[in-house]
């Protein structure tokens, strides 16, 4: 791989609990995002973080773009990263594009996961025969545009939107992580992500899950948490916080925190 992945990825274990926990941060933050949960959590569990190697945290060269064409690559980083540090077993939090790649990851090595809680997840963003994602084409196509065009427009635009919920901290927070992409990266992964179906492989899940989800978020109507409690393969169950967007971790912590315990006790 040519560089320390550790090291590359800013991988931190915090806590002093018995048990690991990976908290693993979506696409246009860092593991930052996680600021106001991790407090809660430090007693009770070895808490894994780690940057995706797209985040603007992480230096832009480790970014291979003949290589992070899919989701798979970021599944490796994941196992790489619990394989160096000796973990066998963990509960694995992730958010957005995390929650996928941690599907992913369950299918891979099932044993290796006790428990996975999904974040504003999302196994396809774009509506098909039958399936609300909740974008066509054409609208993808036009947010891709916008990002080519005039990045800094597009992140002061998307941002309110993408929070949701009437958190001023919280925009300026996502802006902040979304400014610290390269332009060039950031529309690369979001390519990646819009283009992903990972519909074919819920059933492949042998892991039990716990899908949250915001009451509203523009980026994953509400059904697509439905659907992903009647198509994946563990045990699911469906919490909805009662509060908009799609970072209830930076919005709303104090809501998501007792959700996570309860999650995490099953």
């Amino acid at each position: 791989m040519g560089y320390n992945l550790l090291e590359a990825l800013n991988v931190r274990v915090v806590g002093s609990g018995d048990r690991y926990l990976v908290l693993a941060h979506g696409s246009g933050t860092d593991q930052s995002v996680w600021q106001r949960i991790l407090p809660l959590f430090t007693p009770s569990f070895r808490i894994i973080l780690y940057d995706l190697v797209c985040a603007g945290s992480v230096n832009p060269d480790y970014f291979d773009f003949s290589r992070y064409t899919t989701l798979d690559p970021y599944v490796d980083d994941l196992l790489n990263i619990l394989k160096a540090l000796g973990v066998d077993r963990c509960a694995y939090v992730g958010h957005s594009v995390s929650a996928m790649i941690g599907i992913l990851a369950s299918i891979r090595r099932p044993q290796l996961f006790s428990k996975l809680i999904l974040i504003g997840a999302s196994p396809r963003f774009l509506n098909d025969k039958d399936y609300h994602g909740g974008f066509e084409q054409g609208e993808i196509e036009k947010v891709f545009s916008a990002m080519e065009t005039n990045y800094e427009a597009w992140v002061n635009g998307f941002a309110p939107l993408a929070v949701g919920a009437d958190v001023p901290t919280a925009v300026r927070e996502f802006s902040r992580t979304l400014f610290n992409m390269r332009p060039d990266i950031s529309l690369f992964v979001s390519r990646t992500v819009f283009n992903s179906d990972l519909r074919g492989v819920l059933g492949l899940v042998s892991v039990p899950c716990c899908v949250i989800q915001t009451a509203r978020d523009v980026s994953v109507p509400a059904s697509v948490a439905e659907y992903l409690r009647t198509h994946l393969g563990g045990r699911t169950t469906v919490e909805i916080l009662r509060t908009e967007g799609h970072l209830p971790h930076l919005t709303a912590p104090a809501l998501l925190a007792p959700v996570l315990r309860r999650a995490l006790a099953r």
